[in-house]
């Protein structure tokens, strides 16, 4: 099968198109021909070596945590999935970025979403709802979303919206009237982001979503008194300001995927902004991604 593949850190240039071994499901896994398969920030600092930690590299590596496709084989255990069935989900810790690849956790796609947008959806929702289930936000409360234009924050910001929370959501200013078609009030991030935030909710905001960075957190600090109910998804200045920095992943559950997708199916939440690029591509992938390009990529086969 044809896989992008590095076999040594470094920039995007590393990445390459391999034939490579079909990979076998192991017990609870499934093997999918890939249709889409989401490129992600872990994908790039796993590539560069940000996360190698002093441990070698295996060698040839294929990224790639999320991806859609028609289940091909099934691993011992698996139940009420088949081979034919469309499924999206979260890879055994990479694999995604070729023609076949092993999904450790999964849920059936609904017909109603494109490929795309099934592959789009684990990764970013995931990390939404981690968050979420932290600073558990309440009904009447106000929360404040940094990025609310990207992937994750797009989603903390239509699930809260959908139960009745206000949601100040911070972007940059080509992309406030998307934070606004969401549901939420918008406002530019950058100097002064707390005077701003403070007109739109005079009584105070209840809890902060960081999902971008940008320096946002004294501002978060600053709105909150403290910092109490406010997390980062993206900033490490997060350590040495006492705000907790969520960087694993915790909610990596089929009931989880299939709350969001049929969320995504129902129209009740719309999955990341994607466009597609094919395997040979994906060093440019990264290369936009490292440059901040503006929406989700995923990789098609």
């Amino acid at each position: 099968m044809r896989a992008v593949s590095f076999s040594d850190y470094g920039d995007p240039s590393v990445l390459t198109v391999v034939e490579s071994e079909v990979p076998e499901p192991g017990p609870g896994q499934v093997r999918v021909a890939v249709r889409a398969a989401g490129v992600n920030p872990f994908d790039v600092k796993a590539r560069s070596g940000l996360m190698a930690q002093g441990r070698p590299l295996p060698a040839p590596r294929v990224p790639g945590l999320e991806a859609a496709g028609v289940v091909d084989a099934v691993g011992e255990g698996v139940t009420g999935t088949a081979v034919g069935d469309a499924v999206a989900g979260w890879t055994a810790g990479g694999g995604g970025y070729a023609e076949y690849a092993v999904l450790s956790t999964f849920a059936a796609k609904p017909e109603a979403l494109t490929w795309q947008e099934a592959a789009a959806l684990p990764v970013a929702g995931e990390a939404a709802v981690r968050a979420l289930r932290v600073l558990d936000p309440r009904r009447g409360e106000t929360l404040l979303v940094n990025g609310a234009s990207g992937s994750v924050g797009g989603i903390a910001v239509q699930l809260m919206v959908e139960v009745g929370i206000t949601v100040i959501g911070t972007a940059g200013g080509a992309n406030l009237d998307r934070v606004r078609a969401l549901g939420a009030l918008a406002t530019p991030y950058g100097e002064g982001l707390a005077q701003r935030v403070r007109a739109l909710a005079p009584r105070g905001v209840d809890a902060v979503l960081d999902a971008a960075g940008h320096g946002a957190l004294p501002d978060a600090i600053a709105l909150r008194g403290g910092t109490d109910r406010i997390v980062t998804l993206a900033d490490p200045a997060a350590f040495d300001l006492g705000v907790p920095f969520l960087s694993k992943p915790e909610d990596q559950t089929a009931q989880t995927l299939e709350t969001l997708l049929g969320a995504a199916a129902e129209g009740r939440i719309t999955p990341p902004a994607s466009r597609a690029m094919g395997l040979e591509e994906a060093a440019q992938a990264h290369r936009e991604w490292e440059r901040k390009s503006s929406g989700k990529i995923v990789l098609v086969p």
